[in-house]
């Protein structure tokens, strides 16, 4: 506030003393001007001199010798524009870096304050400071571990995303150690407190983040890394000047117009520019501190859950008994999960939209197992491994080998029919669409390592860190390894880390950039971050370091610019040719030039401009809500290869010829065309189209090899038909779907629901 209150009385004192100037009163005009610039060279000694105290030099001793000087020497005019310029200048850097809130403060709120204490029957609520070693305590419903213990009961659902960063519930047993931070998401159950709050995993985090944020020194301004060189020149060329003339108005010529106005405002200027791009692009950055960090990042670390995955429980993969079949397995699943709020639950629920669901009867809700419950009059039950073995029941040996190679990097939830394993679905969180987009952008921007950092055990890591193509996967890390494996990372080269969790706070606070998925993430990684993500959308990584580095060369242009143009007014100035006062008006002119072009950083560069997005016209939502039902028409081909029923091949080779085909010709009329326009290049969309031919002769193949004789079609040839169509549709819809991530009509929006089917 201090420095708009300096630039408002000087710009008051210099129109107030040049109207009297105008009217001839000369004096009072001097004794209101020296007035105006008297308080802005006070307050540029008082920074000059705890600069001086800090071990550095400021350019601002130039703009102070330029202001004395001049009231010195009576040129008060000239004084009260350079003390308008600095006060501006000053006034503008504060705007540009103001940070509105407290990481710390943000973090506090999230802790656990109140615990649940039993003694006996009674229930004694209690202050999480009071809690003791060997306490017994009760954890509602929703509520967060309140400190580091034991599990007393017999299970519990625990969400741990905020101490892991995974998404899928952990069941925890009898015995099972537990972290406080993570959140009850089952019935309540009783825990042994093994040591109190403040020791606990919880504080350790907000300890942490804490000292990460501490142990980073405050960026200095750009202009104070040339502050000595600039001085020293300046004042050689103003004290040689008076020497060959004898003239002090002409040393005093000197120093105004090497004012380094273009220094102190043209890098502000920049990089406010480039903070109001990157808003206008759902991208915050905190300040012109983190913009410039940001545009030096030469190393990216990703987060798992929640940033390069959505962080929500999927169906991935299913297998059946082939008596039951997928689909009426998927429907009584579904329609027992009905009964149960569940992750897991609400995830086969999505997947069976559309589906008549009937209503469960009886069901009853095992803490940390799964459910029980009659279906249309059969007896089922829903839920683990672990969950069947303790009701008598064992999967069957082979059963549902594709599912148990899936689980590798999910969990598996097992439907028992009447007493007999009947079908099993894979839960995952699946990739991000627009992740390998993101990836590739941060490659082309010249990003030499991208790593992912993730709690989640390696299973569940190392088919991201394939996918993506990363440069190294870092799995089962504890909050204490994210944060040393970010410090070495930053010891090598300018890091970023991206991230969305509590956990992840730390590692965000300790690198040379946090950037946090705030529209998803929690408070707590947004406050410890440098940039916040407003959209749901891991691709604004690489658009945010794009208008970094555009936003930092413009500044450094810019200060070359206005220095270079200042350098050749220096010139005239100490040869007498260019007076105090019109020097002052001269260098207001290349501040402004300079100015002007630090504003061009508000445009948009080659490097950052994200696609149009597509017409409503262009069918996208309707094509893309239309892959669900096709990637089941694919599960459906990859099982008939291994049973080859004819009636089963019949039908599916009419779902090809009825949603299939028609669905690639809408593509080919009205999405594609439109696509290739917003993604540029030469025929962009030739890959996918062509995938489209193939599908396309083998759909006819598969129709010749039906409409043969009984007996003369061969079953390998059958099987190879409906293996290459399964494969070359996975790829296709996986292509596809990264191709067109980010041209929805609404950007920021999720992806399409998996569970949307076509219409049948």
């Amino acid at each position: 506030m201090r420095r708009y209150l300096l630039l408002i009385w000087v710009a008051i004192g210099l129109g107030a003393g040049g109207a009297l100037s105008m009217a001839g009163f000369a004096q009072p005009a001097g004794w209101v001007l020296s007035a105006a610039v008297l308080p802005v060279a006070l307050h540029v000694a008082v920074g000059l001199l705890r600069a001086l105290a800090g071990g550095r030099l400021g350019v601002d001793v130039v703009a102070l010798a330029a202001m004395l000087g001049a009231l010195a020497l009576g040129q008060f005019a000239a004084a009260a524009v350079i003390g308008l310029m600095v006060a501006g200048g000053e006034a503008l850097e504060a705007w540009a870096q103001g940070r509105a809130t407290s990481a710390l403060t943000a973090l506090m709120a999230r802790a656990p304050r109140q615990a649940l204490r039993l003694e006996g029957e009674a229930i004694t609520e209690i202050g999480v400071a009071e809690i003791r070693p060997g306490d017994l305590l009760l954890v509602r419903p929703g509520a967060t571990v309140p400190a580091d213990g034991t599990l007393e009961d017999a299970a519990a659902t625990l969400d741990d995303s905020a101490l892991t960063g995974e998404s899928l519930p952990v069941e925890a047993t009898q015995g099972a150690a537990l972290r406080s931070g993570a959140v009850n998401a089952g019935g309540a159950f009783r825990m042994r407190a093994a040591r109190d709050a403040a020791a606990s995993t919880y504080s350790a985090i907000l300890r942490l983040t804490a000292q990460a944020a501490e142990a980073r020194a405050p960026l200095a301004r750009l202009a104070d890394r040339w502050a000595l060189g600039f001085t020293a020149a300046t004042a050689l060329l103003a004290g040689g000047a008076w020497a060959a003339s004898g003239d002090p108005l002409r040393a005093l010529a000197v120093l105004v117009v090497a004012t380094p106005c273009p220094l102190i405002l043209a890098a502000p200027v920049a990089l406010m520019a480039g903070i109001g791009r990157a808003a206008r692009r759902g991208i915050v950055v905190k300040g012109g501190g983190a913009l410039e960090r940001l545009a030096r990042v030469r190393t990216v670390i990703f987060d798992k859950t929640g940033t390069l995955t959505p962080g929500q429980p999927r169906l991935a993969a299913m297998d059946a008994d082939p008596a039951l079949g997928r689909q009426p397995a998927l429907r009584l699943a579904a329609a027992l999960a009905q009964g149960s709020s569940h992750p897991v639950s609400a995830a086969l629920v999505a997947a069976a939209q559309g589906m008549a669901l009937p209503v469960p009867e009886q069901v009853t809700e095992v803490a940390g197992g799964g459910l029980l419950g009659r279906v249309e009059g059969q007896a089922l039950m829903l839920g683990s491994e672990g969950f069947l073995l303790g009701q008598g029941l064992e999967p069957r040996p082979g059963f549902g080998i594709a599912v148990q190679v899936a689980a590798a990097a999910g969990s598996v939830a097992w439907l028992a029919v009447e007493g007999r394993v009947a079908a099993a679905f894979v839960m995952a969180d699946g990739l991000r669409q627009d992740a390998p987009r993101a990836v590739r952008r941060l490659r082309a921007l010249g990003i030499a390592r991208i790593l992912l950092l993730s709690g989640d055990r390696a299973a569940a890591v190392a088919p991201i860190g394939r996918a993506l193509r990363l440069d190294a996967v870092l799995a089962d890390q504890a909050p204490e390894a994210k944060l040393a494996a970010v410090r070495r990372e930053s010891a090598a080269a300018p890091t970023a880390m991206v991230g969305d969790g509590v956990n992840d706070a730390p590692a965000l606070a300790a690198a040379d950039v946090g950037i946090a998925m705030g529209a998803a993430g929690t408070a707590a990684a947004a406050e410890a971050g440098d940039v916040v993500l407003l959209v749901d959308r891991v691709d604004r990584v690489a658009e945010a370091i794009a208008i970094a580095r555009r936003s930092r060369a413009i500044a450094l242009r810019a200060i070359g610019l206005g220095m270079g143009l200042s350098g050749i007014a220096m010139g005239f100035a100490a040869a007498g040719l260019l007076p105090p006062l019109a020097g002052a008006l001269v260098q207001e002119g290349v501040d402004v030039a300079a100015i002007l072009y630090a504003l061009t950083a508000l445009r948009a560069g080659r490097g950052e401009a994200a696609p149009e997005a597509l017409p409503t016209e262009a069918g996208f939502a309707e094509r893309q809500a239309e892959h669900a039902g096709l990637r089941e028409l694919a599960d459906a081909l990859g099982t008939a290869a291994t049973a080859t029923s004819l009636p089963t091949l019949a039908a599916l080779e009419a779902r090809l010829r009825q949603d299939l085909l028609p669905h690639q010709r809408a593509e080919e009329r009205s999405l594609y065309p439109a696509a290739a326009l917003r993604l540029g290049g030469q025929d962009p969309m030739a890959p996918l189209i062509r995938m489209h031919a193939e599908i396309e002769t083998l759909a006819e193949r598969l129709a010749a090899l039906l409409g043969l004789p009984p007996g003369t079609a061969t079953e390998g040839e059958l099987r190879r038909t409906l293996f290459a169509l399964e494969a070359l549709l996975r790829l296709h819809l996986t292509v596809e779907e990264e191709m067109l991530a980010g041209l929805e009509a609404e950007p920021g929006l999720p992806p399409h629901a998996a569970g949307e089917r076509l219409p049948r």
